[in-house]
Formats: C-alpha cells, sequence, structure tokens
C-alpha cells in the first residue's frame, strides 16, 4: 500500500507530537505479524457471526496503543465499522455501561465516515430497508410507502436483536426517519444525538419520540446490541470496539477498581451473545497481574489468565495477547521505513546525511540518555528522528552528525515514574485484598 500525501503529513506530524498516529501505521509496523496474524483470525471468527474478546499484554512503550490502532485499521479494510475508547480518569467511569456506551457510540467510525458514523450508519441501514420493501414489489411513490418503512424498521429491529432491543429504540429510529423525510434534520439530528448517549438533547426532541431522560446503565447494552445489528445490516461485517488504556482502573480507588473489573467480567462473559462484535482490551503487565487488578478477581483471572512455557513459549491465541519490548534492531527497522516514506524533495541527500549507519548511532544514543529505560525509548526515539528528518529538509547544510547530545523532550507522567524507578501506581495497603464478584448494571 502507498499512502497519499495528506496520510503520509498525518503520521509525521503525529510523531512530532509523540503521539501514535490514527493513520498509515501498516507502513512501519515492525515486529507485530504474528500478532497482526491473531487479530487477523478473530476478525474472521467475528465476521462469521461469532462474539470474541482480546487483551493486548504489554508494557509501557511495547506498542499497545500502536498495535491497537492498526487493529482498527485492519478492521475496516475488512469492512468493519470500528470504535476506539481510551480509558480515563475524567470522562469513562469504566464500570457505569452508560458512561461506556455513550463512548463506544460516539466513537463509531467507517472508512466511509471516520467520524461519528453513526447517522451515516443508521441511514445506509434505512436505505437497504427501503430497497428490500421495492424488491418485495412495493411501490416507492405510493403514498404509504413511508408507513411501510417505518413498519418495517420496527420489525426489524426485533428481529434482529431476538426482541432484547428496548422498544424505544424502534420509536426512536422511526422517527429520525419521519424527521428526515420531512427536511427537519435538527430534529433527526437531536435523536441520532439521543441514541448515541448524549444527555444534552432538548425534551421537545425527546417528547417527539416518545422517551424520557436518557439511556441508563441497565439499558445500555441492549441498546448496544441493538446498535450492532443496525452496523451489520448496513453492510459491515461487523463491529470492533477497541479499550485502549485499561491500566488506568488501577489508579481509581478500590471501590471502583472492583466495579470497573466487575464490569469487564460481565462483558467478557456476555461476548459470545454479541454476534460479529469484538472487544479489544489493552493493559500492562501489572493490570493482569497484580492484586489490585485483574488477578484480584478471581472468576475475571480464570478468564483472561496468561500462561508462558519455558523457553518463552506462549499462544497467541490464548486471552492474552503478548506485545514484546522494544529492541535495539526493531527500532533501526521502523526508523528504515520511515525514513523510506519522508516527504522531501531530495531523497538521496536525506539517506546521505541520516545513513544507516547514523540511525544505528541514534538508537544507542537515545537509549543511553534515557538510561536504558526501553519503556520510554520508542516514542522520545521516533521524535528524535522525525526532528532529525525536519531539520536535514529545511537546511540543506545541516549535518546531524554534529548535531548536539540527545536531550529528552517533554516527558509525560508514566515515563517519569519509569525514569525514576517508581511502579506504574502508588501502593495501598489493601492491595492483596481482591475483590468480591458483584454484578453492575447491565
Amino acid at each position: 500500500m502507498v499512502l497519499d500525501k495528506r496520510d503520509v503529513e498525518h503520521v509525521f506530524e503525529r510523531l512530532r507530537s509523540g503521539v501514535v498516529p490514527e493513520r498509515g501505521l501498516e507502513e512501519f509496523a515492525v515486529g507485530i505479524e504474528k500478532q497482526r496474524e491473531e487479530i487477523g483470525r478473530l476478525l474472521d471468527l467475528a465476521a462469521d457471526d461469532e462474539g470474541v474478546f482480546k487483551f493486548l499484554r504489554g508494557g509501557y512503550g511495547c506498542g499497545k496503543t500502536f498495535m491497537s490502532r492498526l487493529t482498527v485499521l485492519d478492521a475496516q479494510a475488512r469492512r468493519f465499522a470500528t470504535s476506539y475508547v481510551v480509558v480515563s480518569d475524567n470522562d469513562l467511569n469504566f464500570h457505569k455501561f452508560e458512561e461506556l456506551y455513550r463512548k463506544v457510540v460516539q466513537g463509531l467510525s467507517t472508512p466511509l465516515c471516520p467520524v461519528g458514523a453513526l447517522d451515516d450508519i443508521i441511514d445506509r441501514w434505512i436505505c437497504r430497508v427501503e430497497d428490500g420493501l421495492i424488491a418485495a414489489g412495493a411501490d416507492e411513490e405510493a403514498d404509504d410507502f413511508d408507513d411501510r418503512v417505518r413498519q418495517r424498521i420496527g420489525e426489524e429491529i426485533v428481529s434482529m436483536t431476538g426482541g432484547k432491543a428496548p422498544e424505544e429504540m424502534a420509536r426512536v429510529l422511526r422517527v429520525i426517519f419521519s424527521s428526515k423525510q420531512q427536511g427537519d434534520h435538527v430534529a433527526a439530528g437531536a435523536l441520532v444525538s439521543w441514541l448515541s448517549g448524549s444527555a444534552n438533547v432538548a425534551a421537545s426532541a425527546k417528547k417527539a419520540a416518545g422517551v424520557k431522560g436518557d439511556i441508563s446503565g441497565a439499558d445500555a447494552m441492549k441498546y448496544m446490541r441493538g446498535i450492532l445489528e443496525i452496523v451489520r445490516a448496513a453492510g459491515y461485517r461487523g463491529l470492533v470496539i477497541v479499550i485502549d488504556e485499561a491500566e488506568t482502573i488501577l489508579r481509581r480507588r478500590k471501590d471502583v477498581r472492583g466495579k470497573s473489573l466487575n464490569g469487564i467480567r460481565q462483558i467478557c462473559d456476555e461476548a459470545a451473545h454479541y454476534k460479529g462484535l469484538l472487544w479489544v482490551f489493552t493493559g500492562t503487565p501489572e493490570f493482569f497481574d497484580a492484586h489490585r487488578g485483574v488477578a484480584g478477581l478471581q472468576p475475571l483471572h480464570d478468564r483472561v489468565c496468561f500462561h508462558s512455557y519455558e523457553g518463552g513459549y506462549t499462544s497467541m491465541r490464548q486471552p492474552q495477547l503478548v506485545l514484546r519490548t522494544f529492541d535495539d534492531q526493531r527500532l533501526f527497522e521502523v526508523a528504515l521505513k520511515l525514513r523510506e516514506i519522508y516527504p522531501i524533495a531530495d531523497r538521496e541527500m536525506l539517506e546521505e546525511k541520516v545513513s544507516n549507519e547514523y540511525i544505528s548511532r541514534l538508537v544507542e544514543q537515545v537509549t543511553e540518555g534515557l538510561r536504558g529505560q526501553v519503556g520510554v525509548v520508542p516514542r522520545q526515539f521516533l521524535r528524535e528522528l522525525v526532528d532529525i528528518f525536519d531539520l536535514v529538509d529545511e537546511n540543506p547544510t545541516f549535518d546531524p552528525v554534529l548535531k548536539s547530545t540527545f536531550s529528552t523532550k517533554e516527558l509525560n507522567e508514566d515515563e517519569r515514574r519509569i525514569i525514576d524507578g517508581k511502579p506504574a501506581f502508588d501502593p495501598e495497603p489493601q492491595d492483596d485484598e481482591g475483590y468480591q464478584p458483584t454484578v453492575v448494571e447491565f
């Protein structure tokens, strides 16, 4: 695959900021071929009506976010809709399913609609409903055609979900259709927002659809089932939901951690009933192995436990998929791929000044400058590398060999803790107590 100019610029602009690009990752994906094949196997299962989940396991800087972003790209290339959710201290309490639902649905993305795709997905589904009626002999010019579409919308929601979706969902979808037919896109948009989990929808819009309040935690996963089936009925092979940085849970209060972990357990237990849905969670070894995390909730630990055998052998097909730490060779190979796609008029000059030998020295210099802390190296190395590319491009007389020694860019909190030799979270006296299995509103 050859990246277009827009995607190339996106890749390097994101790397300059020290964050993972959202596009173009396949051009410099190195050392994760087997992991990518395993994700491909799971996508095949989801496309064949299986409901599945996977946990990406790796220390800080192993490329979990890179791998999860690449999963999204691979899924969309196979005609899946996707949603990418980052667990946050501030706006996502994982045990509150209404918040999870809101983040997932508002983050829906497809190749044709990369942001806020729910409205487009609904439109595509309703077009198929109309086409189905026409193919069965209905006259689209008849006065009662819209009535027949509204009726079929309700019938399909019940049929596709086995009656599991709330009655209000079909009612809202029928009013969205009617509003658009009448040219009232504001009213339709308000109800699409409500269906996305927004709590900021005018009472008048909700009244028109006969609904009160907002989607509750108890109903959120029922609505999720409905959204999943609409995605598939709209022509997509399924849905992939990525939950990145699950280890953020470890920084929460003990009661919140317990509820969140129980929420994950319930999702795993119910995954098989959501046909065509692949959940992907990312987490550090501490998230899985510490009693403060998954190991403290025995039923969840039993479901996602990880086995490594003598000689370092691990099966890719177990619930946790291991991502290995970057080494010098992998960093070197990534650098070569980035040099190959860097947008510059005089490529010969770039390859001469940022030679293979220079890149090898840069890898060594950055590693030494960060005291060998491999978890910090990849992000900082790539920022430094792109900075060198830019200097060569902007200043033909610049010689990277004469550049002053490496100095770290701004470190984030996780990187500072690694450099200082601190654990990923501050231990508490009750960390080893574990959690009781409970049922969170579902």
